[in-house]
């Protein structure tokens, strides 16, 4: 891996710690009458690299690579409220993912039917 490609990906690896930091967690609080409310949400983060090297024999130029990829997932997962000194969490709802939940346990439930039905009522 030549020195350019090099100082490419570590410039990337310096972009993607800008991006995992506690303020994509916790948001900016703001005041709403007289309650101060803070967003939080779950980051995750990957990536990976990879590299190069010389040429296969059946090649007639020199090989190089280098390569680096990444990945950020962010989602609500609530807010703290304060409001007179007293804090209190209000979990935020998915319904992505009450909807998803709620198709797997259908699905699930007619596998199961349908196999009790067939082992009740053998052909």
């Amino acid at each position: 891996m030549n020195d350019t490609a090099l100082t490419g990906a570590l410039s990337r690896l310096d972009a993607v710690k800008d991006v995992m930091t506690v303020q994509r967690v916790f948001g900016e609080p703001t005041q709403i009458d007289g309650v101060t409310v803070m967003p939080v949400a779950v980051v995750r983060g990957g990536g990976g690299g990879g590299g190069g090297g010389g040429s296969k024999p059946d090649q007639k130029e020199q090989g190089e690579g280098a390569g680096l990829g990444f990945g950020v997932n962010a989602r609500p997962v609530g807010v703290f409220a304060v409001k007179d000194g007293a804090v209190t969490w209000q979990p935020a709802v998915d319904v992505t993912r009450i909807v998803l939940g709620s198709q797997l346990v259908a699905l699930a439930a007619l596998f199961f039917v349908g196999r009790a039905l067939r082992h009740r009522h053998p052909h």
